[in-house]
């Protein structure tokens, strides 16, 4: 095999150029989310078959079941169930930074069986992020799906040791067998993982051009409907992590056909294969800190970020603090309806 050579990072001047490009064509190129902040996270029909490609060093949901018909005079308590990430392989280390995992936990009180509801991506965070780069194919190959999944029993220990396991409230089987259709829907529909929150400034009202869809959503949209349905929450604090990049407005550059089909945009491709170059994983420690050095050059020196968000590509123009994981506290929802007595 003879040496590869790693295409030149696209300096300043030539970004100017692409976004000039993106503003007068790119634009038109199917991305119906451009000038509505945030982005509306897009749904679909249905969801699609996994490519063999992608496969998962830890199994997806291994013991995941149906969600049961409950007894409409049941009654159960949902917990709010936080650990950190990748705890049972790290233990708490991500948890000193605050870089934890949501679920939701139920217990019946009529069997008095505990079940988990959470969601979480198919593949591994990692893929979930930044795409695969293949010879065979121009474009980034992602493997990025999310889903629910739904297992009887509750890991105590596994909540409870490095995280939290605290009762929010008490719902109804009605009103559980209404949530799980909901569930059916909502993860039918919603099925690609998006990890990043991009925001206009680190300030508290700051513009949010687009939401992350992943763990911490999906406990909150289920708080939300169960809200609706007439469930009363406990006063009680709860935090999320977010992992949360800054930048002016974005500008959407098109889709995979628009971009690497044919005719395609030769220039703004081979800008996006190399900017996740560097992203890949790294076989020694020399090559982590070349490629690190890399993705600062691009995200601080070039203020240069590529998200792949709703199937699309959009350049985000960086700005300081470029990126922030936060713990932040977002209150459980309020509910108007008639609180169910147990």
């Amino acid at each position: 095999m003879g040496q590869r050579t790693v295409p030149r990072l696209l300096p300043p001047p030539l970004l100017l150029l692409l976004l000039a490009a993106a503003a007068g064509g790119g634009r038109a190129q199917g991305c119906e989310g451009q000038g509505r902040w945030p982005v509306p996270y897009r749904r679909f029909d249905r969801r699609p078959r996994p490519d063999p490609f992608c496969q998962a060093r830890y199994t997806f949901c291994p013991s995941g079941s149906a969600l049961p018909e409950m007894r409409e005079t049941d009654a159960l308590a949902v917990y709010r169930l936080q650990a950190p990430v990748w705890e049972f392989k790290y233990g708490g280390l991500l948890g000193h930074l605050k870089i934890m995992h949501d679920a939701v936990g139920f217990r019946s009180s009529l069997t008095g069986k505990n079940y988990t509801m959470e969601w979480y991506e198919l593949f591994q965070l990692g893929n979930c992020t930044f795409p695969h780069l293949r010879a065979e194919d121009s474009a980034p190959f992602w493997c990025n799906q999310g889903a629910a999944c739904f297992y009887e029993g509750i890991d105590d220990a596994h909540w409870k040791e490095n995280g939290t396991l605290v009762q929010v409230t008490t719902i109804s089987g009605a009103m559980f067998n209404q949530m799980a259709k909901w569930v059916e829907y909502d993860n039918e529909t919603g099925i690609y993982y998006e990890t990043w929150m991009v925001k206009s400034s680190p300030e508290k009202n700051s513009r949010v051009w687009f939401e992350a869809y992943e763990c911490s959503k999906f406990v909150q949209r289920t708080y939300q409907k169960l809200a609706e349905l007439g469930a009363v929450f406990k006063k009680i604090q709860t935090n999320y992590t977010t992992i949360t990049l800054f930048s002016g407005e974005p500008v959407c550059l098109g889709n995979e056909t628009s971009l690497f089909g044919l005719p395609g945009n030769k220039s703004l491709a081979l800008a996006i294969r190399n900017f996740y170059l560097p992203f890949k994983p790294y076989h020694s420690v020399k090559e982590f800190f070349v490629n690190l050095l890399k993705i600062l050059e691009e995200v601080v020196l070039d203020h240069r970020f590529y998200l792949f968000y709703n199937l699309e590509y959009w350049i985000l123009p960086m700005k300081y603090p470029y990126m922030k994981i936060a713990y932040e506290e977002i209150p459980l929802p309020d509910s108007n309806a008639t609180k169910f007595n147990a």
